[in-house]
């Protein structure tokens, strides 16, 4: 399931920093604007405690953690949405992904060039909010007149449309993304879903912090925290520059030491790929046994016979039935064998939802 988070920001703000100590690829990180070019793109481990608990019950030949896709995209500015900078290509590699990470420069530092001169990552966030709606009321006012005929020749769906694309229009011009209009039903949903609005996109805002800051935040974050509380959007605090310290200790016990020493219970980058996951919409199911214990990802809301088809087509094409484990159970009495003398085993079928943690055997026949 190759889903993408698309970190995004204007030049400087600690994009490529962030980018660095969540991935194993490694995109340059300079001190000037546009020092990431192309996008630059790193499969990240979603880190789940639940895993290594399970590993160490089976030990197993193998574990496999799951992973989620984290795009750097090259740095905007005021304009993108006439062709300024990079700004074509900056908003052609933003939609192709499935959420943003919009990271806000939230630290003093005279060292570090701020591309307007100033700290404030409120103007930031109004900066690229305002060259990304651009861009979606373009998309808007272009396709609204065909569809608004439609409508008024009587086509139900357009009319739909037309009414949707109308309060879409309507929020862009006050400037509000399009992820704060209410939609009522599946069908408005499927409308929005079909516009491909980079607005509408799943957000998370990501201010970087300088290390004192790291657990606590300060009155830059204060002042993001206000300005989206009316949007549909996540805020985490993250001090990019301590997560790249932490991202070069080689061994667990080391980093530990270094989280405890600056009064953090866990790396923001650990929290981030998490609440990259969660943005997504994603969540995992387990599968355990003596030759692998494994995490997979599936859309939150997925059936059984959907969930055992993301193992292999064939599971889910001759799928018969799902055995499902909790992982508190599994975890409380020590293995599969004893989960199944305690009774605590279930077994499901093909309108059973999946749940987050769930551990399964897919029984299926072809």
């Amino acid at each position: 399931m190759a889903l993408k988070c698309g970190i995004v920001g204007l030049p400087n703000v600690g994009k490529s920093t962030l980018f660095n100590c969540l991935s194993n690829a490694r995109a340059q990180s300079a001190n000037f604007p546009f020092c990431t070019i192309e996008p630059n793109v790193g499969v990240i481990t979603v880190p789940d405690e639940r895993l290594n608990e399970l590993a160490r019950l089976c030990n197993p030949k193998r574990v496999v953690p799951t992973t989620v896709e984290i795009v750097d995209i090259a740095g905007l500015v005021k304009g993108a949405s006439k062709g300024e900078g990079l700004g074509n290509k900056f908003l052609a590699n933003i939609r192709e992904t499935d959420a943003i990470l919009h990271v806000l420069r939230c630290f003093d530092d005279d060292n570090i060039t701020h591309v307007d001169g100033s700290v404030n990552p409120v103007r930031d966030k109004e900066v690229i909010d305002t060259e990304l709606q651009l861009r979606d009321l373009e998309t808007i006012e272009s396709r609204l007149p065909r569809t608004a005929k439609a409508a008024a020749a009587g086509d139900r769906e357009a009319k739909v449309q037309a009414a949707v694309m109308e309060r879409i229009r309507e929020a862009l011009v006050q400037g509000r993304n399009a992820r704060t209009v209410a939609l009522e039903n599946k069908d408005e949903e499927k409308v929005c879903k079909e516009l491909f609005l980079l607005t509408s996109k799943p957000v998370m805002y990501v201010c970087n912090v300088d290390d004192a800051s790291a657990a606590t935040g300060n009155k830059y974050v204060d002042a993001v925290r206000e300005a989206i509380k009316e949007e549909d959007a996540e805020l985490l605090v993250v001090a990019a520059q301590t997560e790249a310290d932490i991202a070069e200790l080689e061994t667990y016990e080391e980093r530990r030491m270094f989280l405890e020493e600056a009064g953090l219970e866990e790396s923001g980058a650990n929290r981030l790929i998490k609440a990259a996951y969660s943005l997504l919409n994603l969540q995992t199911f387990l599968t355990a046994g003596p030759d692998e214990c494994r995490a997979w990802t599936f859309r939150r809301g997925s059936k059984a016979p959907q969930c055992a088809g993301i193992i292999h087509s064939d599971f889910e094409r001759g799928f018969i039935r799902a055995e499902i484990i909790k992982y508190e159970d599994y975890i409380a009495l020590g293995s599969e064998a004893a989960v199944k003398e305690a009774g605590k085993m279930h077994v499901e079928g093909k309108d059973y939802v999946m749940q987050d943690g769930d551990i399964v055997f897919f029984r299926f026949n072809v």
